[in-house]
Protein backbone atom coordinates (compact mmCIF):
# COMPACT_ATOMS: atom_id res chain seq x y z
CA UNK A 1 0.00 0.00 0.00
CA UNK A 2 1.44 3.31 -1.31
CA UNK A 3 1.39 5.32 2.01
CA UNK A 4 1.41 9.58 1.35
CA UNK A 5 2.75 11.96 4.09
CA UNK A 6 3.89 15.57 3.70
CA UNK A 7 6.65 17.29 1.82
CA UNK A 8 8.35 19.41 3.96
CA UNK A 9 11.25 21.73 3.75
CA UNK A 10 12.19 19.96 0.87
CA UNK A 11 11.44 16.45 1.19
CA UNK A 12 8.49 13.80 1.81
CA UNK A 13 8.28 12.78 5.37
CA UNK A 14 5.57 10.32 7.08
CA UNK A 15 2.29 11.17 8.75
CA UNK A 16 1.08 9.83 12.42
CA UNK A 17 -2.61 9.73 13.55
CA UNK A 18 -5.39 9.80 11.46
CA UNK A 19 -5.41 8.44 7.45
CA UNK A 20 -7.40 8.40 4.73
CA UNK A 21 -8.28 6.04 1.43
CA UNK A 22 -7.74 7.51 -1.62
CA UNK A 23 -9.31 5.61 -4.85
CA UNK A 24 -8.91 4.70 -8.33
CA UNK A 25 -12.24 6.27 -9.01
CA UNK A 26 -12.24 3.59 -12.50
CA UNK A 27 -11.63 0.54 -10.41
CA UNK A 28 -13.48 1.84 -7.17
CA UNK A 29 -10.20 0.17 -5.51
CA UNK A 30 -7.74 2.04 -2.62
CA UNK A 31 -5.13 3.05 -4.20
CA UNK A 32 -3.43 4.57 -1.50
CA UNK A 33 -3.25 5.79 2.25
CA UNK A 34 -3.21 9.22 3.13
CA UNK A 35 -1.27 10.63 6.37
CA UNK A 36 -4.34 13.19 7.41
CA UNK A 37 -1.63 16.16 9.59
CA UNK A 38 -2.90 18.79 11.72
CA UNK A 39 -1.75 21.80 13.53
CA UNK A 40 2.11 20.09 14.40
CA UNK A 41 2.31 19.25 11.10
CA UNK A 42 1.74 22.48 9.85
CA UNK A 43 4.01 24.15 12.44
CA UNK A 44 6.79 22.27 11.11
CA UNK A 45 6.40 23.69 7.42
CA UNK A 46 5.94 27.26 8.73
CA UNK A 47 9.15 26.82 10.82
CA UNK A 48 10.91 25.97 7.57
CA UNK A 49 9.11 28.31 5.69
CA UNK A 50 10.16 30.63 7.95
CA UNK A 51 14.11 29.86 8.23
CA UNK A 52 13.85 29.96 4.03
CA UNK A 53 11.60 32.94 2.80
CA UNK A 54 13.92 36.16 3.98
CA UNK A 55 16.88 34.94 1.78
CA UNK A 56 14.26 34.00 -1.02
CA UNK A 57 12.74 37.14 -1.13
CA UNK A 58 16.12 38.74 -1.40
CA UNK A 59 17.90 36.73 -4.57
CA UNK A 60 16.97 38.69 -7.29
CA UNK A 61 14.22 38.27 -9.45
CA UNK A 62 15.38 36.80 -12.67
CA UNK A 63 16.74 34.33 -10.65
CA UNK A 64 13.63 33.65 -9.13
CA UNK A 65 12.59 33.42 -12.58
CA UNK A 66 15.00 30.87 -13.62
CA UNK A 67 13.77 28.51 -11.41
CA UNK A 68 10.52 28.37 -13.13
CA UNK A 69 12.02 28.67 -16.61
CA UNK A 70 13.80 25.08 -15.45
CA UNK A 71 10.54 23.48 -13.80
CA UNK A 72 8.41 24.21 -16.49
CA UNK A 73 11.01 21.90 -19.10
CA UNK A 74 10.57 19.16 -16.34
CA UNK A 75 6.79 19.79 -16.61
CA UNK A 76 7.34 18.92 -20.13
CA UNK A 77 9.78 16.41 -19.33
CA UNK A 78 7.26 14.45 -17.17
CA UNK A 79 4.04 15.48 -18.66
CA UNK A 80 3.39 11.67 -19.41
CA UNK A 81 4.01 10.14 -15.99
CA UNK A 82 2.33 13.49 -14.45
CA UNK A 83 -0.94 12.67 -16.52
CA UNK A 84 -1.01 9.13 -15.38
CA UNK A 85 -0.97 9.85 -12.02
CA UNK A 86 -3.15 12.51 -11.88
CA UNK A 87 -5.58 10.55 -13.86
CA UNK A 88 -4.92 7.51 -11.15
CA UNK A 89 -6.85 9.08 -8.57
CA UNK A 90 -8.89 11.66 -10.23
CA UNK A 91 -10.09 9.73 -13.52
CA UNK A 92 -10.17 11.95 -15.69
CA UNK A 93 -8.76 11.01 -19.36
CA UNK A 94 -4.90 10.92 -19.53
CA UNK A 95 -5.68 13.53 -22.59
CA UNK A 96 -7.22 15.54 -19.79
CA UNK A 97 -4.79 15.51 -17.39
CA UNK A 98 -2.69 16.84 -19.51
CA UNK A 99 -4.89 19.65 -20.37
CA UNK A 100 -4.66 20.37 -16.63
CA UNK A 101 -0.99 20.11 -16.18
CA UNK A 102 -0.37 22.43 -19.37
CA UNK A 103 -3.11 25.10 -18.04
CA UNK A 104 -0.89 25.57 -14.83
CA UNK A 105 2.30 25.52 -17.08
CA UNK A 106 1.02 28.28 -18.92
CA UNK A 107 0.95 30.54 -15.14
CA UNK A 108 4.22 29.00 -14.62
CA UNK A 109 5.60 30.49 -17.70
CA UNK A 110 3.43 33.43 -17.13
CA UNK A 111 5.38 34.35 -13.93
CA UNK A 112 9.05 33.47 -15.77
CA UNK A 113 8.39 37.88 -16.38
CA UNK A 114 8.61 38.52 -12.25
CA UNK A 115 11.55 41.02 -12.91
CA UNK A 116 8.84 42.99 -15.18
CA UNK A 117 5.74 42.44 -13.57
CA UNK A 118 6.96 43.43 -9.88
CA UNK A 119 8.39 46.66 -10.98
CA UNK A 120 7.25 49.59 -8.76
CA UNK A 121 6.78 53.43 -10.03
CA UNK A 122 8.80 56.53 -9.75
CA UNK A 123 8.15 59.83 -9.58
CA UNK A 124 11.11 62.44 -9.67
CA UNK A 125 10.40 65.59 -8.37
CA UNK A 126 6.95 65.11 -6.25
CA UNK A 127 7.71 68.09 -4.55
CA UNK A 128 10.41 70.21 -3.87
CA UNK A 129 14.05 68.05 -3.60
CA UNK A 130 11.49 65.43 -2.91
CA UNK A 131 10.97 62.11 -4.92
CA UNK A 132 8.14 59.26 -4.28
CA UNK A 133 8.50 55.88 -5.58
CA UNK A 134 6.56 52.53 -4.85
CA UNK A 135 8.01 48.95 -4.35
CA UNK A 136 6.20 45.31 -4.26
CA UNK A 137 7.21 43.26 -1.47
CA UNK A 138 6.02 39.44 -0.40
CA UNK A 139 3.75 38.67 2.15
CA UNK A 140 5.76 36.45 3.82
CA UNK A 141 4.22 32.96 4.09
CA UNK A 142 0.94 32.06 1.88
CA UNK A 143 -0.84 28.94 2.11
CA UNK A 144 -3.18 27.70 -0.67
CA UNK A 145 -6.21 25.68 -0.30
CA UNK A 146 -6.60 23.32 -3.49
CA UNK A 147 -9.54 20.76 -4.88
CA UNK A 148 -9.46 17.62 -6.41
CA UNK A 149 -11.18 18.74 -9.80
CA UNK A 150 -7.73 20.06 -10.93
CA UNK A 151 -5.04 18.65 -8.98
CA UNK A 152 -2.15 19.98 -11.25
CA UNK A 153 -3.44 23.20 -12.42
CA UNK A 154 -4.71 25.10 -9.24
CA UNK A 155 -1.81 24.48 -7.25
CA UNK A 156 0.44 25.99 -9.68
CA UNK A 157 -1.97 29.02 -10.23
CA UNK A 158 -1.25 29.80 -6.57
CA UNK A 159 2.10 28.81 -5.72
CA UNK A 160 3.55 30.14 -9.19
CA UNK A 161 2.86 33.78 -9.01
CA UNK A 162 3.15 33.06 -4.82
CA UNK A 163 6.30 31.75 -5.11
CA UNK A 164 7.84 34.06 -7.83
CA UNK A 165 6.75 37.28 -6.05
CA UNK A 166 9.34 35.77 -3.22
CA UNK A 167 6.72 34.62 -0.67
CA UNK A 168 7.19 31.05 0.76
CA UNK A 169 3.97 28.39 0.33
CA UNK A 170 2.54 26.11 2.25
CA UNK A 171 -0.48 23.76 -0.24
CA UNK A 172 -2.90 21.84 1.44
CA UNK A 173 -4.08 20.07 -1.52
CA UNK A 174 -7.46 17.99 -2.07
CA UNK A 175 -7.20 14.97 0.24
CA UNK A 176 -8.77 12.84 -2.99
CA UNK A 177 -5.97 13.29 -5.52
CA UNK A 178 -2.77 14.36 -3.66
CA UNK A 179 -0.02 12.27 -5.04
CA UNK A 180 0.61 14.97 -8.19
CA UNK A 181 0.62 18.25 -5.80
CA UNK A 182 3.59 15.70 -4.21
CA UNK A 183 5.19 15.30 -7.19
CA UNK A 184 5.13 18.88 -8.26
CA UNK A 185 6.97 19.64 -4.66
CA UNK A 186 9.68 17.60 -5.72
CA UNK A 187 10.34 18.61 -9.28
CA UNK A 188 10.23 22.49 -7.91
CA UNK A 189 13.00 21.32 -5.98
CA UNK A 190 14.90 19.41 -8.58
CA UNK A 191 14.08 22.93 -10.57
CA UNK A 192 16.20 24.54 -8.16
CA UNK A 193 13.91 26.14 -5.26
CA UNK A 194 15.56 26.25 -2.09
CA UNK A 195 13.82 24.12 0.48
CA UNK A 196 11.15 25.23 2.70
CA UNK A 197 9.39 28.00 0.13
CA UNK A 198 7.13 25.24 -1.12
CA UNK A 199 5.89 22.82 1.60
CA UNK A 200 3.05 20.53 0.70
CA UNK A 201 0.81 19.27 4.27
CA UNK A 202 -1.99 16.90 3.68
CA UNK A 203 -5.06 16.46 5.10
CA UNK A 204 -8.82 17.71 6.04
CA UNK A 205 -10.56 20.56 7.59
CA UNK A 206 -8.18 20.10 10.83
CA UNK A 207 -5.42 20.87 8.74
CA UNK A 208 -7.39 24.35 7.11
CA UNK A 209 -8.40 25.19 10.63
CA UNK A 210 -4.36 25.08 11.13
CA UNK A 211 -3.99 26.89 8.22
CA UNK A 212 -6.20 29.96 9.09
CA UNK A 213 -5.36 30.26 12.90
CA UNK A 214 -2.09 30.47 12.25
CA UNK A 215 -0.48 33.79 13.19
CA UNK A 216 2.27 33.61 10.72
CA UNK A 217 0.40 32.65 7.50
CA UNK A 218 -0.43 36.28 5.67
CA UNK A 219 -2.17 35.29 2.63
CA UNK A 220 -4.84 32.66 1.60
CA UNK A 221 -6.07 31.34 -1.60
CA UNK A 222 -8.42 28.69 -1.77
CA UNK A 223 -11.14 27.07 -4.68
CA UNK A 224 -13.72 24.48 -3.58
CA UNK A 225 -17.68 24.87 -2.61
CA UNK A 226 -19.49 28.07 -1.79
CA UNK A 227 -20.31 27.19 1.83
CA UNK A 228 -16.48 26.76 2.60
CA UNK A 229 -15.17 29.40 0.56
CA UNK A 230 -17.50 31.80 2.60
CA UNK A 231 -16.45 30.42 5.57
CA UNK A 232 -12.31 30.60 4.75
CA UNK A 233 -12.98 33.95 3.61
CA UNK A 234 -14.82 34.96 7.15
CA UNK A 235 -12.01 32.67 8.97
CA UNK A 236 -9.13 34.41 7.68
CA UNK A 237 -10.40 37.90 8.04
CA UNK A 238 -11.27 37.32 11.24
CA UNK A 239 -7.41 36.16 12.12
CA UNK A 240 -6.05 39.16 9.58
CA UNK A 241 -5.43 37.18 6.59
CA UNK A 242 -6.08 38.73 2.99
CA UNK A 243 -7.90 35.94 1.28
CA UNK A 244 -9.16 34.90 -2.21
CA UNK A 245 -11.75 32.77 -2.37
CA UNK A 246 -13.26 30.57 -4.80
CA UNK A 247 -16.88 28.96 -5.07
CA UNK A 248 -19.44 26.87 -6.78
CA UNK A 249 -20.65 27.94 -10.37
CA UNK A 250 -23.98 27.25 -12.81
CA UNK A 251 -22.32 28.06 -16.13
CA UNK A 252 -25.30 29.19 -18.68
CA UNK A 253 -24.85 29.38 -22.37
CA UNK A 254 -27.33 30.91 -24.22
CA UNK A 255 -27.79 29.96 -27.84
CA UNK A 256 -29.95 32.15 -30.21
CA UNK A 257 -32.19 31.82 -32.95
CA UNK A 258 -29.03 32.74 -35.22
CA UNK A 259 -26.59 30.58 -33.97
CA UNK A 260 -24.26 27.86 -36.00
CA UNK A 261 -26.38 25.01 -33.95
CA UNK A 262 -23.50 21.84 -35.03
CA UNK A 263 -21.15 24.44 -33.49
CA UNK A 264 -23.14 25.34 -30.54
CA UNK A 265 -24.11 21.64 -29.89
CA UNK A 266 -20.48 20.39 -30.29
CA UNK A 267 -19.40 23.11 -27.54
CA UNK A 268 -22.59 21.83 -25.28
CA UNK A 269 -21.44 18.48 -25.83
CA UNK A 270 -17.28 19.23 -24.75
CA UNK A 271 -17.99 21.94 -21.92
CA UNK A 272 -20.93 19.84 -20.71
CA UNK A 273 -19.30 16.51 -20.42
CA UNK A 274 -15.92 16.40 -20.40
CA UNK A 275 -14.55 15.74 -17.43
CA UNK A 276 -17.58 14.17 -16.58
CA UNK A 277 -18.82 17.72 -15.53
CA UNK A 278 -16.51 17.61 -12.57
CA UNK A 279 -15.14 21.71 -13.59
CA UNK A 280 -15.58 24.78 -12.18
CA UNK A 281 -16.35 26.58 -15.85
CA UNK A 282 -18.27 23.52 -16.92
CA UNK A 283 -21.42 24.67 -19.15
CA UNK A 284 -24.35 22.93 -16.94
CA UNK A 285 -26.95 24.74 -18.61
CA UNK A 286 -27.99 25.29 -22.26
CA UNK A 287 -30.61 28.29 -23.30
CA UNK A 288 -32.07 28.00 -26.20
CA UNK A 289 -33.99 31.13 -27.39
CA UNK A 290 -37.42 30.55 -28.79
CA UNK A 291 -38.91 26.88 -29.44
CA UNK A 292 -37.74 26.43 -32.61
CA UNK A 293 -34.11 27.17 -31.57
CA UNK A 294 -34.98 24.43 -29.06
CA UNK A 295 -36.28 21.98 -30.82
CA UNK A 296 -33.73 22.17 -33.30
CA UNK A 297 -31.16 22.04 -30.60
CA UNK A 298 -32.36 18.84 -28.88
CA UNK A 299 -32.38 17.18 -32.55
CA UNK A 300 -28.67 17.52 -32.73
CA UNK A 301 -27.75 16.86 -28.90
CA UNK A 302 -29.64 13.83 -28.47
CA UNK A 303 -27.58 11.62 -30.58
CA UNK A 304 -24.35 13.13 -29.67
CA UNK A 305 -25.33 12.87 -25.67
CA UNK A 306 -26.36 9.12 -26.08
CA UNK A 307 -23.17 8.31 -28.37
CA UNK A 308 -20.41 9.45 -25.34
CA UNK A 309 -18.16 6.99 -24.85
CA UNK A 310 -17.50 6.69 -21.35
CA UNK A 311 -14.10 4.31 -19.65
CA UNK A 312 -11.28 4.57 -17.25
CA UNK A 313 -8.42 6.67 -18.37
CA UNK A 314 -6.80 3.86 -19.72
CA UNK A 315 -8.95 3.68 -22.81
CA UNK A 316 -7.70 6.40 -25.05
CA UNK A 317 -10.71 6.93 -26.79
CA UNK A 318 -12.92 7.56 -23.67
CA UNK A 319 -14.74 10.98 -24.00
CA UNK A 320 -15.06 11.14 -20.15
CA UNK A 321 -14.20 8.88 -17.25
CA UNK A 322 -15.75 8.40 -13.63
CA UNK A 323 -16.66 10.55 -10.99
CA UNK A 324 -14.23 11.03 -8.26
CA UNK A 325 -15.73 9.42 -5.30
CA UNK A 326 -18.53 7.18 -4.72
CA UNK A 327 -20.09 10.02 -2.27
CA UNK A 328 -20.01 12.00 -5.61
CA UNK A 329 -21.35 9.48 -7.72
CA UNK A 330 -24.16 8.68 -5.60
CA UNK A 331 -25.37 12.43 -5.05
CA UNK A 332 -25.28 12.93 -8.85
CA UNK A 333 -27.70 9.83 -9.03
CA UNK A 334 -29.55 11.71 -6.37
CA UNK A 335 -29.61 15.12 -7.78
CA UNK A 336 -31.19 13.26 -11.59
CA UNK A 337 -33.70 11.54 -9.59
CA UNK A 338 -34.95 14.69 -8.27
CA UNK A 339 -34.98 16.86 -11.49
CA UNK A 340 -37.62 13.47 -12.87
CA UNK A 341 -39.60 14.12 -9.49
CA UNK A 342 -39.57 17.76 -9.89
CA UNK A 343 -41.28 17.82 -13.42
CA UNK A 344 -38.40 17.85 -15.72
CA UNK A 345 -37.91 15.88 -19.35
CA UNK A 346 -35.13 13.23 -18.84
CA UNK A 347 -34.44 13.14 -22.69
CA UNK A 348 -31.21 10.83 -22.61
CA UNK A 349 -31.20 8.92 -19.19
CA UNK A 350 -27.61 7.12 -18.19
CA UNK A 351 -28.32 6.49 -14.73
CA UNK A 352 -28.28 2.37 -15.59
CA UNK A 353 -24.77 3.10 -17.21
CA UNK A 354 -22.39 0.15 -15.65
CA UNK A 355 -18.67 0.15 -17.27
CA UNK A 356 -18.05 -3.79 -17.53
CA UNK A 357 -15.15 -5.34 -16.07
CA UNK A 358 -15.26 -1.95 -13.84
CA UNK A 359 -18.15 -2.44 -12.10
CA UNK A 360 -17.13 -1.21 -8.84
CA UNK A 361 -16.13 2.50 -10.51
CA UNK A 362 -17.99 5.54 -10.00
CA UNK A 363 -19.41 5.90 -13.41
CA UNK A 364 -22.22 8.33 -14.48
CA UNK A 365 -23.82 7.62 -17.59
CA UNK A 366 -23.96 10.84 -19.41
CA UNK A 367 -27.86 12.72 -19.10
CA UNK A 368 -29.64 15.44 -21.01
CA UNK A 369 -32.61 17.08 -18.77
CA UNK A 370 -35.37 19.32 -20.83
CA UNK A 371 -37.92 21.61 -19.49
CA UNK A 372 -35.65 22.50 -16.50
CA UNK A 373 -37.09 25.48 -15.03
CA UNK A 374 -35.59 28.08 -12.36
CA UNK A 375 -37.31 26.93 -9.59
CA UNK A 376 -35.88 22.99 -9.84
CA UNK A 377 -33.21 21.92 -7.90
CA UNK A 378 -31.15 20.85 -10.51
CA UNK A 379 -31.28 24.46 -11.76
CA UNK A 380 -30.14 25.74 -8.59
CA UNK A 381 -27.71 23.30 -7.22
CA UNK A 382 -24.25 22.83 -8.89
CA UNK A 383 -24.28 19.03 -9.78
CA UNK A 384 -20.92 18.70 -10.57
CA UNK A 385 -21.27 15.98 -12.83
CA UNK A 386 -22.41 14.82 -16.92
CA UNK A 387 -25.96 16.53 -16.67
CA UNK A 388 -26.79 18.94 -19.17
CA UNK A 389 -29.96 20.70 -18.32
CA UNK A 390 -31.50 22.85 -21.40
CA UNK A 391 -33.96 25.59 -20.10
CA UNK A 392 -36.10 27.33 -22.60
CA UNK A 393 -36.12 30.94 -23.12
CA UNK A 394 -38.98 33.05 -25.14
CA UNK A 395 -36.35 35.95 -26.10
CA UNK A 396 -33.40 37.14 -25.33
CA UNK A 397 -34.28 38.99 -22.81
CA UNK A 398 -35.92 35.71 -20.63
CA UNK A 399 -32.39 34.10 -21.62
CA UNK A 400 -30.54 37.24 -20.38
CA UNK A 401 -32.91 37.13 -16.95
CA UNK A 402 -31.31 33.58 -15.89
CA UNK A 403 -27.76 33.74 -15.46
CA UNK A 404 -28.20 37.90 -14.44
CA UNK A 405 -30.84 36.28 -11.50
CA UNK A 406 -28.55 32.95 -10.69
CA UNK A 407 -26.61 33.32 -7.50
CA UNK A 408 -23.35 32.02 -9.08
CA UNK A 409 -21.35 34.12 -11.75
CA UNK A 410 -18.38 32.19 -12.28
CA UNK A 411 -19.04 32.06 -16.30
CA UNK A 412 -21.38 32.49 -18.73
CA UNK A 413 -21.47 32.06 -23.17
CA UNK A 414 -23.18 33.36 -25.83
CA UNK A 415 -23.54 31.68 -29.21
CA UNK A 416 -24.74 34.10 -32.06
CA UNK A 417 -23.84 35.21 -35.19
CA UNK A 418 -25.11 39.13 -33.75
CA UNK A 419 -22.34 41.18 -33.03
CA UNK A 420 -24.85 43.71 -31.52
CA UNK A 421 -26.72 41.30 -29.24
CA UNK A 422 -22.90 39.82 -28.41
CA UNK A 423 -21.61 42.99 -27.20
CA UNK A 424 -24.78 44.13 -25.11
CA UNK A 425 -24.71 40.63 -24.04
CA UNK A 426 -20.72 40.76 -22.73
CA UNK A 427 -21.58 44.54 -21.74
CA UNK A 428 -24.92 43.61 -19.18
CA UNK A 429 -24.16 40.34 -17.58
CA UNK A 430 -22.98 40.17 -14.29
CA UNK A 431 -20.69 37.44 -14.59
CA UNK A 432 -16.93 37.60 -14.02
CA UNK A 433 -16.46 35.60 -17.24
CA UNK A 434 -18.04 35.58 -20.55
CA UNK A 435 -17.55 33.95 -23.62
CA UNK A 436 -18.88 34.85 -27.15
CA UNK A 437 -18.70 31.38 -29.56
CA UNK A 438 -16.50 30.01 -26.50
CA UNK A 439 -18.34 28.12 -24.08
CA UNK A 440 -15.41 27.81 -21.27
CA UNK A 441 -14.38 31.56 -21.30
CA UNK A 442 -10.98 30.12 -18.73
CA UNK A 443 -9.00 33.52 -19.40
CA UNK A 444 -5.33 32.51 -20.83
CA UNK A 445 -2.51 33.09 -17.78
CA UNK A 446 -1.91 36.70 -18.62
CA UNK A 447 -5.12 37.59 -17.51
CA UNK A 448 -7.11 37.01 -14.25
CA UNK A 449 -9.62 34.62 -13.49
CA UNK A 450 -12.51 35.24 -11.44
CA UNK A 451 -16.37 35.14 -10.94
CA UNK A 452 -18.65 37.00 -9.36
CA UNK A 453 -21.66 37.02 -6.73
CA UNK A 454 -21.20 33.79 -4.85
CA UNK A 455 -19.15 32.40 -7.16
CA UNK A 456 -16.21 34.59 -5.53
CA UNK A 457 -15.35 36.20 -2.23
CA UNK A 458 -12.34 39.16 -2.19
CA UNK A 459 -11.25 41.71 -4.35
CA UNK A 460 -8.41 40.17 -6.35
CA UNK A 461 -8.58 37.10 -8.77
CA UNK A 462 -6.40 34.37 -9.70
CA UNK A 463 -3.11 34.53 -12.29
CA UNK A 464 -2.13 37.40 -14.61
CA UNK A 465 -1.93 40.80 -13.23
CA UNK A 466 -4.25 40.74 -9.84
CA UNK A 467 -2.17 37.06 -8.71
CA UNK A 468 1.09 39.55 -8.53
CA UNK A 469 -1.01 42.36 -6.38
CA UNK A 470 -2.77 39.22 -4.24
CA UNK A 471 0.79 38.12 -3.38
CA UNK A 472 2.53 41.63 -2.77
CA UNK A 473 2.32 44.41 -0.50
CA UNK A 474 2.82 47.85 -1.97
CA UNK A 475 4.99 49.66 0.02
CA UNK A 476 5.42 53.61 -1.01
CA UNK A 477 8.87 55.88 0.11
CA UNK A 478 8.88 59.86 -0.17
CA UNK A 479 12.28 60.65 -0.03
CA UNK A 480 14.19 64.33 0.53
CA UNK A 481 17.92 64.87 0.94
CA UNK A 482 19.38 67.29 3.22
CA UNK A 483 20.12 69.75 0.57
CA UNK A 484 16.46 69.65 -0.22
CA UNK A 485 15.33 70.52 3.66
CA UNK A 486 14.41 73.87 5.08
CA UNK A 487 15.33 74.49 8.69
CA UNK A 488 12.47 74.55 11.43
CA UNK A 489 9.74 72.72 12.07
CA UNK A 490 6.42 72.28 9.89
CA UNK A 491 2.76 71.80 11.92
CA UNK A 492 0.45 71.98 9.62
CA UNK A 493 0.06 68.73 6.56
CA UNK A 494 2.28 68.49 4.14
CA UNK A 495 1.36 69.42 0.63
CA UNK A 496 3.87 69.32 -2.49
CA UNK A 497 3.55 72.56 -3.85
Amino acid sequence: MNEIGHFIDGARVGGSGRTADVFNPATGQIAARLALGGASDLERAVEAARAAQPAWAATNPQRRARVFMTFVALLNENMQALAELLSCEHGKTVEDSKGDIIRGLEVCEFVCGIPHLMKGEFNEGAGPGIDMYSIRQPVGIGAGITPFNFPAMIPMWMFAPAIACGNAFILKPSERDPSVPMRLAELMIEAGLPKGILQVVNGDKEMVDAILAHPEIGAVSFVGSTPIAAHVYAEAARHGKRAQCFGGAKNHMIVMPDADLDQAADALIGAGYGSAGERCMAVSVAVPVGEATANALMDKLIPKVESLKIGPYTDAGADYGPVVTKAAQEKILGLIDRGIEEGADLAVDGRAFRMQGYEDGFYVGACLFDRVTPEMEIYRQEIFGPVLSVVRARDYEEALSLPMRHEYGNGVAIFTRDGDAARDFASRINIGMVGVNVPIPTPLAYHSFGGWKRSSFGDLNQHGPDSIKFWTRTKTITARWPSGIKSGAEFSMPVMR
